[in-house]
């Protein structure tokens, strides 16, 4: 609605001074339509009615005769805005502007001590038209920034004119006994402080007895314009954006009360850390635990241990492992898995842990045996791969080792890499057993037998048995074979009739 539209019951005034029934046409500048962002708080062009030495709120300046000269620059004494952050402190605090409000719910604030503002405004205003046109101006951003000190609300309001209009608007300060049973309180929950910090105003803080809201008749505005309504829309105006900033930060209006928020949290320390202090003086020393000499010296015999739960038939086979990407691999992950179920299993069955004395070389050996295959697959080969790469070694290395390891475990693993000198005996009556199975005579080396056309090996391992080996005739590429035996013809038998050998 245009201000320049006459509301019934406002007066002998309307909103912006112009008289009703005068028959003086308004001037274009007096419209009321938006300003301009750089025009709007109080940088009207020169000439325009806020220019006037004395401005009294009227309209009628505009009737001078203009200049025949270049316009002159604006009053340097014209307001601008409140928005003086350089001056604020704990008992004045400046906040910027709001933006036009795009909401359309019919609740003006957000929270309920907000609304608890709006509805004491309401319900304390004589006019509802210009309680509605107050909101509508607060709706569109036409109040500037807002300046909070104690007891008094204080900005610029710009009406239809270029010229924003200086609106305050009074609250009482609680007096000292008020804070202080605010304060008693407050500290008496630790929620409350907490709820304060997060920008909340706990219900049962704000009806304790002290009046922090106001009621209906407690808002005492002022303002500048000639519109002597209460309040006037510019006033009303103001009280809306105050909501605004108390859905924000409920400390505005402890700061209206009359008490800062620095000074407000210092109090409310001080008063926690003497409760605290007091409680603790008050507080009994707790007896001291403990048991008589005489019953900690007697002598005791202690209850015998349960006896132990029987072991697992096997070791479980661990879960399923994702593969996720820069995670660990998961056949690695099942690989450790499994082999550290093996080794609990054994370790609670017999007490010793099978991997505890091994090397590194071969406990990869021993973790490449226990992976089922021959190395053909992808994920054998990825095994051996990486256990080769950490140890030092090739894979046809380890693969070699395997197959030694699964021929006799770390015997058969020492067979294949460690030759030594038997001493005399079983090493020396191979030979005569062999020639007696209708077999020619094995060369001698060390604690190995080599059949004369080289494809054919015994090997005699520590723990005395005798290990078979073959190879390509004319190669020295021995790979382990058959089953460890303490007859080297038996150790053969598995190779093929001795005939053929």
């Amino acid at each position: 609605m245009p201000d320049d539209v006459d509301l019934p019951g406002e007066g002998p005034e309307d909103n912006d001074g112009i008289r009703q029934g005068s028959s003086v046409p308004r001037p274009p500048a007096a419209e009321d339509s938006s300003p301009s962002t750089g025009d709007r708080f109080g940088t009207a062009p020169a000439g325009s009615p806020g220019d006037a030495p004395t401005d009294t709120g009227g309209d009628q300046n505009w009737l001078l005769p203009a200049p025949a000269t270049a316009p002159t620059p604006a009053s340097p004494h014209r307001p601008h805005s409140m928005a003086a952050p350089n001056r604020d402190n704990d008992l004045r605090r400046t906040f910027p502007a709001f933006p036009p409000r795009t909401s359309e719910d019919a609740r003006f604030a957000a929270t309920w001590w907000g609304n608890a503002w709006v509805s004491a405004l309401e319900e304390g205003a004589l006019d509802a038209k210009r309680l509605a046109r107050g909101r509508s101006y607060a709706e569109q951003g036409h109040v500037d920034a807002i300046t909070v000190t104690p007891g008094l609300v204080l900005a610029y309001v710009q009406g239809s004119r270029p010229r924003p209009y200086r609106v305050q608007v009074w609250l009482r300060t609680l007096d000292d006994a008020d804070w202080d049973r605010f304060l008693d309180l407050a500290a008496d929950r630790t929620g409350h402080i907490a709820a304060l910090l997060d920008k909340e105003m706990p219900q049962a803080l704000a009806e304790c007895g002290v009046p922090l809201l106001p009621g209906p008749g407690d808002l005492e505005p002022q303002c500048s314009c000639p519109d002597r309504g209460h309040p006037c829309k510019h006033a009303a105006a103001l009280c809306y954006q105050t909501a605004r900033l108390l859905d924000a930060d409920p400390f505005v209006l402890l700061l209206l009360r009359g008490r800062g928020e620095r000074e407000l949290l210092d109090a409310l320390s001080r008063l926690s850390a003497a409760r605290a202090a007091r409680a603790v003086q008050e507080q009994e020393p707790a007896p001291l635990p403990g048991v008589r000499a005489s019953e900690a010296l007697a002598p005791r015999r202690l209850p015998p241990l349960p006896a132990p739960l029987p072991a697992p038939a096997h070791p479980e086979q661990p879960p399923a492992y994702p593969a996720s990407p820069g995670g660990p691999d998961p056949f690695a992950l099942d690989q450790l898995a499994t082999d550290a179920a093996a080794r609990a299993h054994a370790l609670l069955g017999t007490g010793r842990d099978p991997v505890g004395e091994l090397t590194l070389w071969q406990d990869a050996v021993r973790l490449a045996a226990a992976r089922p295959g021959s190395g053909l697959t992808a994920g054998t080969r990825a095994l051996y791969a990486s256990l080769a790469a950490a140890t030092g070694r090739t894979p046809a290395d380890l693969a070699r080792a395997v197959a030694a390891w699964r021929q006799g475990g770390i015997e058969g693993l020492a067979v294949l890499e460690e030759p030594w000198d038997p001493p005399a005996g079983r090493f020396d009556r191979a030979r005569p057993l062999l020639l007696a199975a209708d077999l020619p005579a094995f060369r001698p080396w060390h604690n190995h037998l080599t059949h004369p056309r080289g494809h054919i090996q015994l090997r005699l391992g520590r723990d005395g048995l005798w290990y078979a080996y073959e190879s390509e005739p004319g190669h020295d590429d021995w790979w382990p074979r058959g089953t460890p035996d303490l007859d080297p013809v038996g150790a053969l038998t598995g190779l093929g009739t001795p005939t053929a050998l």
